[in-house]
Parts: structure tokens; sequence; C-alpha cells
């Protein structure tokens, strides 16, 4: 994708910023509400259809600004019709992933915020990619948005809200990219634009412990949750290996310091693999860890990624590690499965294309179309 040199990414201006810009232009104070209506309530992205901006304006918003920041590469849909994920290419021709997925009363949207991810996890295919570069603030809002005008455009009639909740939970790691997604975090639960709650929006950390510290004094209520996926340090270091300079005891007392000041629950995400931190011990482990703190724990069957020697546990061991949680007082949930076919789930994501010039589509990949899809975001 390119743009005009110099242009900006219309998202990342946050909604002072624009003020001040359009203040610098000689502009009376109402033009930065209605730009802004106009980007994070109408969704729109062609600025000659911001019809009570001035044409003048208009014609020089044009000239600064980028207002589209994604241009979508190919999609995917599961065989259930339930999860779609996109490949974006961003303007500087880099790739990250999305992924939608729709339940019968909410529409989650899967974000990335760094283009691969500097933490290796063992299981995880981003980690792979080491880490290319962060997103800016615009870059993850501008997925956010895509996402939400496809789910707008498939309600009959249309309505004015697409997505419900969104975790920031797909390419890299949001702590590590701390500003700018505290930043995106922001506008999308601004008031007056996309009016996203905080409480509906989740952050995921492999445990970056200084900055769990730094996040509990953030106004915004956002959500946490940690990757756990051992409760011992051995065999966290060995799936997780930022374990080691931040092991379990620093962890989890930033995770005390953490529920103390903020009063809200933090979800622990543990990947079940098989024959390896899926036994009945080890689940009793977990329990004593996570005794007598707000907390709620998530299992996820590890889905497959290529190429990796690891595999999901059965349903049996699943069940089995989640009923010692669940007698032992921790709250546990088991993660459905979605978009395995799609390569959409947990530890899946990963550009399967080199940074230029890969063919399209993908072996084993499913119902590929290409940037031929409909609207907003995709108009050039």
């Amino acid at each position: 994708m390119t743009t005009t040199a110099g242009q900006r990414l219309v998202y990342d201006l946050d909604r002072e910023e624009w003020h001040a810009l359009l203040a610098s232009w000689g502009e009376p104070a109402f033009r930065a509400r209605q730009i802004w209506e106009w980007l994070y309530h109408h969704l729109e992205t062609d600025f000659e259809a911001m019809h009570n901006v001035p044409r003048a304006l208009r014609a020089r918003l044009a000239a600064h600004f980028d207002p589209n920041g994604l241009r979508p590469l190919a999609e995917w849909r599961s065989s259930d019709g339930q999860t779609r994920k996109w490949l974006f290419e961003l303007a500087d021709g880099e790739r990250v992933e999305s992924v939608l997925m729709e339940y019968t009363a909410r529409r989650t949207a899967c974000i990335s915020v760094q283009v691969g991810c500097a933490f290796a996890c063992a299981f995880c295919a981003t980690g792979r990619m080491g880490l290319i570069r962060n997103l800016t603030a615009g870059e993850i809002v501008a997925q956010v948005l895509h996402l939400e005008r496809h789910v707008r455009a498939r309600q009959a009639p249309p309505s004015p809200r697409g997505i419900t909740n969104v975790v920031f939970m797909g390419m890299g790691e949001p702590l590590s990219n701390y500003h700018h997604t505290l930043r995106a975090v922001r506008v999308l639960n601004d008031a007056d634009g996309f009016r996203l709650g905080a409480r509906r929006m989740t952050l995921s950390t492999v445990g970056l412990v200084p900055a769990i510290y730094r996040l509990a004094h953030e106004p915004v209520q956002v959500n946490l949750a940690v990757s756990l996926h051992a409760p011992t340090d051995d065999l966290r270091t060995r799936l997780v290996p930022i374990n080691a300079t931040y092991p379990l005891r620093e962890l989890m007392e930033a995770v005390r310091y953490y529920l103390n000041h903020t009063g809200r629950r933090v979800t622990f995400e543990y990947a079940m693999i098989a024959d390896v931190n899926d036994s009945p011990e080890l689940a009793a482990t977990l329990a004593d860890l996570l005794a007598g703190l707000l907390v709620h724990v998530n299992l996820i069957p590890l889905n497959p990624v290529p190429g990796s020697p690891w595999q999901g546990s059965g349903r049996e061991r699943v069940a089995a590690f989640a009923d010692v949680l669940r007698r032992r007082g921790i709250p546990t949930t088991v993660r459905v499965r979605r978009g395995i076919d799609i390569a959409a789930g947990c530890g899946q994501l990963y550009a399967e294309v080199e940074r230029r010039g890969r063919r399209l589509p993908f072996p084993g990949h499913a119902a590929v179309r290409g940037p031929e899809m409909g609207s907003g975001a995709e108009r050039r």
C-alpha cells in the first residue's frame, strides 16, 4: 500500500490533537468534533463524504492524511462461518492479522499490536517472526474499525453497534507497546467517538512486571489477562522465556498489587498442551498459586501450529484439570476452540507470507478472498 509522502494515518491523532491541529489551521473548534464523529461514529474513510465539512478543509485533510491505514490482502472464513481472519498490509508494506469471532450475544475482535513479537513463547507462531516493529495507535484502531464496518454491513437492518468486545491478543505483546496500545484503548473508549466500554476491552500480557504495576494506575478501566501457561518456574521458563526475567514470584506480586489498586479481576490464560502442562498435579499447583485472589482461569486447548511439536490436550484431560481447579474454589472456564481451519486460534496468528511478495492464497487455508471486499477501508 502506498500513501503520499508526509501523510499521517488519520487515526493516529487523538481528539485533543485534532483540536490543536485545526486551531492551527484557523478552523473553529467544532470542526474537530465533526471530523471525530465522521471517523468514529459514521466510520467514514472518504473525506469527500464528510458533507458538513467545507470543501477546502476536506481537500486539506486529504493532502495531509491517509484515511485508511490498512489494505486487506486476504480474508478467511471458518467452515462454521463464525470466525473470520484478515491479513492486512500496512502503509510501509508490513503485514498483520486480525480475527473476528461471532457468538450468539457478542462479537469479539482479536487485534494485533505489533508486527511479530519479541517474546518467543514456545507454542506461538507469531513468536517465530521476532519483533519487526510496534504498531501505532492508529494502526491498532484501524483494525477494530475495519472489523466493525464488516459487522455492520452484514446486519439487516444495519446496526449502530457491531463489535461488542475487543481483545488485544493478536500478534504482539500489548504491554511491550504500552504507549500506543493504551492510546488506542482511550480512543476506542471515547464517549464522543467509538464509545466501546473499557470493561469490554482486554489487554493480554506474557507477564511484563513493570508494565503491570504501571497499568494498575491507569485511569481507564481496561481488563487484564496474564498468559500464564504453567504454575512452576522451570516449566514456565520453558514455555514462556520471559519468565527467566520475571519469575512467578515477581509476577504474582505484581498481580496482587494490580488487584489491590484496581479491584478488577485478573484472568489467567492457560494453554493446555498434551503431556506438558496438563496433569492433575500441575492443576493443584496452579490452585495453590492463585488461592485467595480475585482471578479467573481460562483453559485453552492448544490449537495446532504447523511445524510445532506441541499438541493440544484432549477433552477428558482438560475436563479433569478444570475439575481440580473448581474443587479448589478457582473460577474456571474452558475456551471454545474457534477458527482452527483458518489458523485463527490461540498461538496461530502469523502472516504466512514474506513481508513482501509471496503468492496468495496460502496452502491449507479455507475460503480465501482477496482485497476485492466491499466497504469503507478498502476504497482507494
